[in-house]
């Protein structure tokens, strides 16, 4: 039987990947939350409220996992690190347009647009991670 101790270190070590995925991400989320509650204080209307503080996270969120989590997979400065920084924005086209999407729809629903975008954030969370780490950081590790 394994120790506790012995059980969580190959847990984390298998995966610790996931799991400064999800440190960054928070991270990210911070600043995006932050931004969104910052501009629901003014005349701007929710959903582009919402947009605006998720392409400051996408900011935040890049420069966390570049730097931290996929580094073995993040191209040298030049033409191909930025081509992967355009994937990179590409691919989280899906999750912006789903954020705006339920926030907007909460808004018009006189619901709370807080909650929605809580739930826009674990879907975005989940779809990004998969197509980040299958797609948008493997090219510099196949091409080494």
């Amino acid at each position: 039987m394994l120790q506790p101790r012995v059980l969580a270190a190959r847990l984390l070590n298998r995966h610790r990947q996931f799991l400064g995925y999800f440190v960054a991400s928070v991270g990210a989320l911070a600043v995006d939350m932050g931004s969104f509650l910052l501009l629901l204080e003014t005349a701007l209307p929710a959903g582009l409220c919402a947009a605006i503080a998720y392409t400051l996270g996408i900011v935040a969120h890049w420069i966390l996992l570049s730097r931290s989590v996929f580094e073995a997979g993040t191209h040298a400065p030049g033409k191909a690190r930025t081509v992967q920084k355009a994937v990179f924005l590409f691919t989280t086209w899906g999750g912006l347009a789903l954020t705006t999407a339920i926030v907007s729809a909460a808004d018009a629903l006189g619901a709370d647009v807080r909650l929605s975008k809580g739930v826009a954030v674990v879907f975005s969370f989940v779809l990004n991670y998969f197509i980040r780490k299958h797609y948008v950081f493997t090219a510099a590790r196949q091409a080494a």
